[in-house]
This record gives C-alpha cells, sequence and structure tokens, in this order.
C-alpha cells in the first residue's frame, strides 16, 4: 500500500501523460489551513522545497493560508528543509499556561504564538524576498462592518453575530460573504500572483519588514483561539484574522495561468486531503467541495485514507487532540511527533514517482 494518492485535473493529467512529472512546469504551490493536519506533510515539504524545486529556475508561487502561510514562510528561507523541520517542531511542542480544565486565553495564545513567529522570522525578511525561486504569498481575512474592530466588551456579541451574517451570506453565495470578510494578501513585491483572483473581494499589500511575522500571526489567528492582529501595516486598517475563513483550501482560478503545449503551468498542492473546500465556512456545503474548471491545472497529493488508518488513534493529527489529551501534553507531543515520523513515506512515494522508479495511478480530481 502507497501512503501517497495523486489526483489531477484534465489539463495537468494531460500533461503528465505528456511529459511526466517535471519541476520546471511547476508555477506555483498552495498550502492550505488546517492546523495541526499539515504537519503529515511536513518530509514532503522538506524534500520538495529542499531539494526537488531545486530543477526550478523560473519563479514558483508559494501560497499560504494559517498553518500554510507558516509553512510557505519557512520554505522560503535558505535553507528550507532546516526551517520546515524547526517548523514542524515549534507546533508539535506548542504548550500554553492555562487554568486547569479551561483551555488557554486567546490573548496569550496570541502573545506566545506571536513571539515564537517574531523569534523565527524577525529580521529575516531580506532573506525571504531574495530568494531567488520562491515567492511568498500570505492569505488573510479582514473583518468588515462588526468585525472591523475587535475588543473585549464587543466581542462575546460582535463576534458571533458576525459569524450568522457570514454564514447565512454564504450560504446564498460565496461572493456574498465578502461583505463580512474582506481577503488581503500580502504578496513579494517583485512578482504578482500570475493568476486572477476576481472570484472574491481582494485587495493586496505588499509585504515588508513591519509586516511579514504579523501578517502570518493575522493568518494563523483563529477565532476565538487566538485574537486577531489589528491595523498591520502597509495594509488597510482593521482587525485581520485566520486566512482560512476566505480561503480554507485556496480554491482559486490556476487554470487562468498562461502556458504553452511544451511549457504547462502546472499547481502541485501537498494538501491533507484529496478536495479542495474554498472557504472554512464552505465546509458545510458539500456541493462546493467539487473541483471546477479553475483547478484543471492542479495536481493534488494527499494521504492515501488507508495509509491514515495506520497512524496514532487511526487519523491526521487536528485540533481536537488538544481536548482530548487535555494537560497530558507529553502524550500530544508523542503522538504528533510519530505522525509526523510515519509520514515521510508521503516523502518516500512522492520522490520514487517523481523519479521514475515508481509509479501511482493517478486519479482524476473530483
Amino acid at each position: 500500500m502507497k501512503a501517497l494518492s495523486v489526483h489531477a485535473g484534465p489539463r495537468a493529467l494531460k500533461a503528465l501523460r505528456e511529459h511526466g512529472l517535471q519541476a520546471q512546469h511547476v508555477r506555483a504551490v498552495p498550502a492550505a489551513a488546517g492546523g495541526p493536519k499539515g504537519l503529515v506533510l511536513n518530509p514532503l515539504d522538506q524534500f520538495i522545497f529542499g531539494e526537488w524545486l531545486a530543477a526550478n529556475t523560473a519563479p514558483v508561487h508559494l501560497l499560504g493560508a494559517s498553518i500554510g502561510a507558516w509553512r510557505m514562510a519557512a520554505a522560503c528561507l535558505n535553507d528550507p528543509a532546516a526551517e520546515l523541520a524547526q517548523m514542524a517542531d515549534d507546533y508539535i511542542h506548542q504548550d500554553y499556561e492555562h487554568a486547569p480544565g479551561k483551555p488557554p486565553t486567546p490573548r496569550h495564545v496570541s502573545d506566545v504564538f506571536g513571539a515564537n513567529l517574531k523569534a523565527r522570522f524577525g529580521g529575516r525578511t531580506a532573506e525571504l524576498l531574495a530568494n531567488p525561486r520562491f515567492r511568498l504569498h500570505v492569505f488573510t481575512s479582514r473583518g468588515r462592518h462588526l468585525l472591523r474592530r475587535h475588543g473585549r466588551a464587543l466581542s462575546s456579541i460582535s463576534t458571533p453575530l458576525s459569524y450568522f451574517g457570514a454564514f447565512a451570506t454564504n450560504a446564498v453565495s460565496r461572493r456574498a460573504m465578502s461583505g463580512w470578510w474582506e481577503r488581503v494578501v500580502f504578496s513579494d513585491p517583485r512578482d504578482p500572483l500570475p493568476f486572477h483572483l476576481h472570484d472574491y473581494r481582494t485587495h493586496t499589500a505588499a509585504l515588508n519588514d513591519a509586516n511579514l511575522s504579523l501578517s502570518i500571526l493575522a493568518s494563523c489567528s483563529i477565532p476565538y483561539w487566538l485574537d486577531p492582529v489589528h491595523n498591520i501595516p502597509g495594509a488597510p486598517r482593521g482587525a485581520y484574522w485566520d486566512g482560512g475563513i476566505t480561503d480554507y483550501h485556496l480554491h482559486l482560478n490556476y487554470a487562468s495561468m498562461t502556458e504553452t503545449e511544451a511549457e504547462p503551468a502546472l499547481v502541485l498542492y501537498p494538501h491533507f486531503q484529496n478536495t479542495v473546500i474554498p472557504g472554512w465556512l464552505d465546509k458545510f456545503f458539500k456541493h462546493r467541495h467539487r473541483a471546477t474548471a479553475h483547478l484543471s491545472n492542479l495536481i493534488v497529493l494527499s494521504p492515501n485514507p488507508e495509509w491514515v488508518k495506520t497512524l496514532p488513534n487511526a487519523k491526521l493529527p487536528d485540533r481536537a487532540d488538544f481536548r482530548h489529551f487535555g494537560d497530558d501534553t507529553k502524550a500530544r507531543v508523542a503522538a504528533w511527533s510519530r505522525a509526523v515520523k510515519e509520514s515521510e513515506r508521503l516523502r518516500d512515494d512522492f520522490a520514487d514517482w517523481a523519479a521514475g522508479r515508481s509509479s501511482i495511478d493517478v486519479q482524476a480530481l473530483v
């Protein structure tokens, strides 16, 4: 049994049949929100960014929301494999002070997590933005109306009301939800994203030393778990939250990238599942989980569900583990560490397939 499954859109399937998987054809790599689930991709990330994509001399755009933004930012530093390994270690060992039987406060989590991001990325913006190959794009969600500000006196009322409003408008149409949440993308100023963002209300801002760590913190700021980040330099004023709210799995118009018959423009997506859900609230609408024409040139690398059953508790790590393990941080760390170790099989399966040493039955993306 292979640990890795591969699914591809019709244009990507055609390119794979004609050229095989070639690093020089990859133009973008998305990284989804999803919390601890992204940990199982760490060995695969280390190989792809640290070794395999070295054959690509054209710019490769790395897009991330929430934990995906943290992953992609680490990949843009000078030693991607080492930085990604450190990122996994930081995530696995995170621990926060809290009263017995109660979760830590969002403010405390924001302070501790923000300090860690500053320690990892502070003063390294020039290094990240000088990467000869990778271009970083951090996706965040900026609150509008009642969500423009966040304060203790208002949050207990305004945040639930706003979520109800966002859920109701999203049920009508995803575009309508932009009345509550605006997508703000913090991008490497050297190159814009190579595809359209016309699907949703969007603002862009240039990454710089003043906003790199803050934009990643904002992209990871899950409501009720962390506080939002206010007034990020270089971007519209307001409260910024988790990028997964607007772009849970980054279901974007990748097909709008230009390509030629000889030079396909492919998107390689290491993902923890084989479906691409647009926004976090779209989890409740199964008909929005289907592949669209926008994903025609997408290749999804994901764990085989049968292999996942061999992991601790027969599942991927997830946020429910914080409740499951409670104060037994040592047991949670052991389970997550084992899951990451076991996921080296994803890396090995991909490396063998990409090098032509083994075959994988590539399935149509659905």
